[in-house]
């Protein structure tokens, strides 16, 4: 999957070099457009970084319509210098997939792009846990569903998915549990697979009881 930065930055953030030292950066949509020659379909291999600085909903909402526009089946993800609960539902609202702080981590970066690939959503933490918050208020699970789930996992990965479901980070997991972060990310990447999740917070109402 190609990686394409749109910014208005002449270089690339080193970061952002770490993560996808293959990527590109573009100010102009219309070049990209071009080496298309109008052929919008084939473009599933491509991944769109839009870079905003303090730009209004409107604004990021119209450019995330305009790239959807010219290639229909890439995905965006939004990575903004302040993030902001508005800019975010704004974003995800017409089609963004993802979003996230413009200075996160490569790390970080390429953990958005693994559940992005597999068909999930990235959201900021502090969102992600007022959702997980609001949404398993609102339903539940029968107990005999969750448990069935549950079982299916070692008892490290149940340690993992039930704080996970909580809304924590996987560095307040690693601090709980008294592992490492990387052990979280292991044992989270496992239970996504065999539950079927997409994502973090659909394992979280997968996992919400009534």
């Amino acid at each position: 999957m190609q990686d394409i930065f749109v910014s208005t930055l002449h270089e690339r953030l080193s970061h952002w070099v770490d993560a996808f030292p293959e990527s590109k950066i573009v100010a102009d949509l219309s070049k990209i457009a071009k080496k298309f020659d109008g052929d919008t379909t084939d473009n599933n291999g491509l991944m769109f970084w839009l870079h905003v600085n303090e730009e209004n909903p409107s604004r990021i909402s119209a450019t995330v319509i305009n790239i959807i526009s010219q290639f229909k089946s890439a995905k965006i993800v939004v990575l903004a210098n302040t993030p902001n609960q508005a800019d975010c539902f704004a974003a995800l609202s017409v089609g963004a997939v993802g979003y996230a702080h413009a200075y996160s981590p490569a790390a970080m970066l390429n953990e958005i792009k693994t559940v992005i690939g597999h068909g999930g959503l990235w959201l900021g933490q502090e969102l992600l846990q007022r959702l997980i918050e609001t949404s398993t208020k609102l339903a539940g699970n029968q107990p005999a569903y969750v448990d069935g789930l549950l079982v299916q996992l070692t008892s490290r990965e149940r340690d993992v998915a039930v704080e996970v479901a909580k809304g924590l980070s996987n560095k307040e997991v690693a601090r709980v549990l008294n592992i490492t972060e990387r052990t979280v990310k292991a044992h989270l990447a496992a239970t996504f697979e065999r539950l079927g999740a997409k994502d973090r917070l659909q394992l979280a109402l997968m996992l919400n009881k009534r």
